[in-house]
């Protein structure tokens, strides 16, 4: 039997002036969409925003129930506003932030998939700018990275 290894490939920035102007100007609308989190439940504020393509940029903001299955989180908010209003556009990078600034955020297994499902349809990767503790950001090129075998419409038959 052959061994072998996955490697994740992503880039740290201890800071966010350390990113170029456009990755800065999405994670500040991430940071914006923080205020439209609706979080009475977990007290737990996301905040997502998207550039699309044509230099569009989307937000979204998790929003919870008092049923929790029934809660949507940000970055699933965000790309279904994406894919509705612009469905002729790629998502080209999708910024995630929460309130909380000392933890890494890191989208669950559920938004995993739809990024990797867009990434499917478009044919383009997903740059991920990531919310990491004490005020860094994490850069990864694709969802591949996070989610290496993810489930596609080729897994169906």
């Amino acid at each position: 039997m052959q061994a072998l290894s996955l490697n994740i490939h992503y880039q740290l920035f201890p800071t966010i002036d350390e990113l170029a102007a456009k990755d800065r100007l999405l994670l500040h609308c991430a940071q914006d969409s923080l205020g439209k989190s609706y979080s009475p439940y977990s007290q737990f504020k996301v905040g997502a925003a998207i550039l699309l393509t044509n230099e569009v940029i989307l937000q979204g903001a998790n929003q919870e129930n008092a049923s929790y299955p029934l809660c949507l989180c940000a970055e699933r908010n965000a790309i279904a506003l994406a894919n509705i209003l612009h469905p002729e556009q790629a998502i080209a990078t999708l910024a995630v932030v929460a309130a909380k600034d000392d933890i890494f955020v890191s989208p669950c297994g559920a938004c995993r998939q739809v990024i990797w499902e867009n990434e499917q349809r478009s044919g383009q990767a997903i740059r991920l700018l990531i919310q990491g503790p004490a005020g860094s950001f994490y850069l990864f090129d694709s969802i591949k990275a996070l989610l290496p075998f993810g489930f596609s419409g080729s897994d169906l038959g």
